[in-house]
């Protein structure tokens, strides 16, 4: 579907960069007189991508109110085979650009994921990626390092939809204080070995260090000094097609380690519940988590076009209960592309998921209020659904109105639902 080929073209993929000149992706401005296609076939690929998610809460919160968040994405993948002769290498340099308010907090929503997924980490400029790979073997295996996000290499998801529930790398979203989906990005390397036919196995390394949530050289691939760790993820993936090569499917297995620092979700350092204590909570070391991310064609009634008909996909991530706020998430759903003969790129999505609070967090919430010192919350799970209906206004150019609702938003039963109207819109210059 054009959402995913969207995501393609901000990750750099280079085989679609390759292919680009005989089959190109859409652009709203087309190919600037064939200058475009001519700066591919000598290995630039120029990529401008600015998305809009606008979200009104017709239910829940304090106030209905609407709020707008914008993201412009731009950079270049520069194949250096064709540029300067180095077989099967490339670079990736994109920026990003972050604007708007966010629904959550101004309507006061009180959900533990967000409802416009492009909102977050600092409304500014940053450098999202600047990294070099290199192919080996016959593209057998490959090695990439630079500045890199951990969801751009490791549990990678589409972000199709509008909540945060289903968009992205899920480890990032349970377990966001070390680990950082785009746009953040950090210094890392990441090696992969691919069997054509079968799937693969990586690994990665990435530097730990919460200054790159910060503003001081945004825009620079500078090493911060004061890094507490490493973050170690791997995968495994199983890609087997069915129906002689009709039907694709993705089976992703992974898991990762930080020897980084993090408080601790409930205890300070005496053991003691710091809510109750009043003292600061332990810092501890060894963080670890694993996820599952499974997607699968089921029908498919085009040659032309793979994704046409019905896909499935399920996501699991689960954290460790010592540092994790919120240390699981699951989620689940289907896009259907072609729903009618007259659009054919046109896509009808729903997902249903859950986010659930670390149950330390609600056992001492609980004791709180058995020893008087309430009330306090006593929070669970949060379950949400979204359905979409993408429409392809001409090519590059998606609208894809959207509504969200949300039970016990933050676990919380005292919690009005919420019931979000959304419009997200995909611009690929």
């Amino acid at each position: 579907m054009l959402g995913l080929a969207l995501a393609m073209l901000l990750r750099g993929d280079l085989a679609r960069a390759e292919s680009a000149a005989t089959h190109p992706m859409p652009w709203l401005t087309g190919t600037w007189g064939g200058h475009r296609t001519a700066l591919l076939d000598k290995g630039i690929d120029l990529q401008l991508v600015y998305v809009t998610e606008s979200a009104y809460n017709a239910a829940g919160g304090v106030r209905q109110m609407v709020d707008y968040a914008d993201q412009v994405a731009f950079g270049t993948t520069l194949d250096l085979e064709r540029l300067v002769g180095l077989h099967d290498a490339m670079i990736q340099i994109t920026y990003t650009s972050r604007a708007g308010r966010n629904l959550v907090e101004d309507a006061q929503l009180g959900s533990f994921q967000l409802v416009q997924e492009v909102y977050g980490r600092g409304q500014t400029v940053r450098l999202t990626q600047m990294w070099f790979e290199q192919m080996y073997l016959d593209r057998t295996v490959s090695w990439r390092w630079g500045r890199m996000s951990v969801g751009g290499d490791f549990a990678t998801f589409p972000c199709d939809f509008q909540n945060l529930t289903f968009c992205g790398s899920q480890p990032g979203n349970i377990a966001g204080g070390y680990i950082f989906n785009w746009p953040i990005s950090q210094w890392g390397s990441r090696v992969k070995v691919a069997r054509e036919g079968l799937g693969y196995a990586q690994v990665g390394v990435f530097d730990q260090n919460q200054q790159y949530l910060g503003f001081d050289n945004k825009l620079w691939p500078v090493w911060y000094h004061g890094s507490t760790g490493v973050l170690v993820p791997v995968e495994i993936a199983w890609q087997p097609t069915f129906r002689g090569g009709w039907l694709a499917g993705s089976y992703k297995v992974g898991g990762w380690y930080s020897s980084g620092q993090q408080p601790d979700a409930v205890s300070d350092g005496f053991g003691n519940p710091f809510a109750i204590s009043g003292q600061p909570p332990a810092m501890r070391q060894g963080l670890y988590g694993a996820y599952v991310s499974f997607q699968q064609q089921i029908t498919r009634s085009s040659a032309d076009n793979p994704n046409k008909g019905l896909r499935v996909f399920f996501n699991a991530a689960i954290a460790d209960a010592v540092t994790a706020t919120t240390d699981r998430q699951i989620a689940a759903g289907f896009w259907y592309t072609g729903p009618f003969r007259s659009r054919p790129n046109d896509v009808v999505a729903f997902a249903i998921g859950t986010t659930r609070q670390n149950r330390r967090i609600t056992d001492a919430a609980s004791l709180q209020n058995a020893l008087g010192l309430g009330p306090v919350p006593v929070k669970d799970s949060e379950y949400v659904l979204e359905l979409d209906y993408t429409f392809e206004a001409t090519p590059g150019f998606l609208i894809r109105p959207n509504i969200q609702y949300i039970h016990s938003p933050g676990g919380s039963s005292a919690t009005r639902d919420v019931v979000v109207l959304g419009l997200k819109t995909i611009v690929s210059f």
